[in-house]
């Protein structure tokens, strides 16, 4: 406790403008009366609880319901249970980040509410709408419904600026209590080893962070967010001092592209990388002559990859992007993730134990060659499936990787039996034989077939499976 204490005289009394610093103790009995009080009273106005509310239907639910056939003979006072539809309430935090009322938050927070309410510290509460729901980084933006409003705000900060034993405040309303503060320190920086959301790059922190603290701002020590606190490590539900935050990088791209209109139907369209990766394992470094095991290995790079355009090659690793350096996978993810639609980010690769420098332009994934999307129709097990050609856009849109064309299911097909066989995602490689490699050629090899049925060739997470179907 008196080492934490001490900590936070260092931090308030070092100018804040500065990141390199020189630390002291305190010097006198001033010094070690100093609180978090006036920091707190510059952010708490701009951090909101958020109350939401959803339809949610309870009740036992016969899974032969909502089949088109067997459906008609169950029905909610028969054999198929009774439900009920009512409002459910939940509550997270949120921060206003700009004067006229957008609130970032987490997107689990606020998923699938039908009402969503914002409260400020000062009693005042407004209705608000969603801007973006981008699960990929488990954000969301929402935006205060009332116009003409002056709301308080506060700005971002980088991650980048934190080190490792610096002190941050958490604030949100943990458990529906209302509006709570906590104090701790950044644990680490650029946790990766989680499975939270697309990017699993996150600040660790041990300030109290409980169940309603999703979506809450975690603060720097001037007063600026670095983070959004989105989860923690807990075997009680509670707070055990190990928590993390989405970096506020991560949170100025998701903001930057909405006004931009780089928004897709799953969120936020992000730059393609179109490249296969893997992290350098201690033995692959000692085989490259490394140092120590860093960086992101390439095993595999699109035919139309941004990556190949520069120049780069399979077998490059990847060591640094935009001067900071790749510590393994997610962390090249994260990183080439906040670089603008059309920007360049300068990226350094090592091949054959020589550093070289490139210039790799963040795009969009291209929908090219066509799709041509089909439904398909008629009297086989395909009926109802729709299918399009694969290209990056759809490869992204259903999060297929390393596949460059072909045939890809996006929805399946109509039936209880057929819907649970082919499944969205499944590559169709052949059907009763014959190779397929466009949308056009499987309505006619399906309308061929003989009423015994079909044999389809598919390949599903990389394996090759054969289905024979009636």
């Amino acid at each position: 406790m008196l080492i934490r204490i001490f900590m936070t005289f260092l931090v308030l009394l070092l100018p804040l403008q500065s990141f390199a610093r020189d630390l002291v103790v305190p010097q006198n009995n001033e010094q070690i009366k100093l609180s978090f009080a006036p920091l707190v009273k510059k952010v708490a106005p701009a951090v909101v609880n958020i109350y939401t509310k959803r339809n949610v239907i309870a009740g036992f639910k016969n899974p032969f319901m909502d089949d088109p056939f067997f459906g008609m003979f169950f029905n909610k006072d028969m054999f198929g249970g009774q439900l009920r539809k009512y409002l459910e309430s939940a509550l997270g935090s949120g921060v206003l980040v700009t004067e006229d009322g957008l609130v970032v938050t987490n997107a689990h927070v606020i998923k699938g509410a039908q009402e969503i309410t914002i409260s400020l510290n000062n009693g005042n509460e407004y209705e608000a709408d969603v801007v973006l729901i981008d699960e990929a980084s488990d954000l969301a933006l929402l935006r205060v419904k009332e116009k003409d409003v002056s709301l308080p705000f506060v700005t971002l900060k980088p991650s980048e600026s934190l080190e490792v034993g610096d002190l941050v405040l958490a604030i949100g309303n943990p458990f529906g209590v209302g509006q709570t503060v906590t104090s701790g320190i950044v644990s680490a920086q650029g946790r990766s080893s989680l499975d939270i959301n697309d990017y699993n790059f996150f600040i660790q922190t041990d300030a109290a962070i409980n169940p309603g603290n999703s979506g809450g701002p975690l603060v720097s020590m001037d007063g600026k967010v670095v983070g959004i606190n989105t989860a923690i490590y807990s075997r009680s539900g509670g707070s055990m001092g190990i928590g993390f935050a989405i970096p506020s990088e991560m949170v100025a791209s998701v903001i930057a592209a909405e006004m931009n209109g780089q928004v897709g139907a799953n969120g936020i369209i992000r730059p393609w990388l179109g490249v296969q990766v893997q992290d350098v394992t201690p033995d692959i470094a000692n085989s490259l002559g490394m140092d120590r095991p860093v960086g992101a290995i390439l095993s595999n790079i699109h035919s139309v990859s941004p990556f190949k355009k520069a120049g780069v090659k399979a077998g490059d690793i990847v060591v640094s992007v935009n001067g900071y350096e790749i510590k393994d996978v997610a962390e090249l993810k994260f990183r080439m993730a906040t670089v603008p639609i059309g920007k360049l980010a300068n990226v350094r690769v090592l091949r054959n134990g020589k550093v070289i420098d490139l210039k790799i332009k963040a795009i969009a994934p291209p929908d090219n060659p066509p799709r041509n999307t089909v439904v398909l129709k008629g009297r086989h097990a395909l009926n109802g499936a729709v299918i399009s050609n694969l290209n990056p856009a759809v490869s992204v849109e259903i999060g297929l990787t390393g596949e460059e064309d072909g045939v890809v299911v996006v929805q399946s097909p109509r039936g209880f039996f057929f819907g649970r066989t082919i499944l969205p995602g499944d590559i169709i490689i052949d059907i009763n034989g014959k190779r397929i490699t466009d949308t056009s050629q499987v309505d006619r090899a399906l309308n061929a077939s003989s009423s015994k049925g079909v044999k389809i060739g598919i390949k599903r997470a990389g394996r090759l499976i054969q289905l024979y179907l009636r």
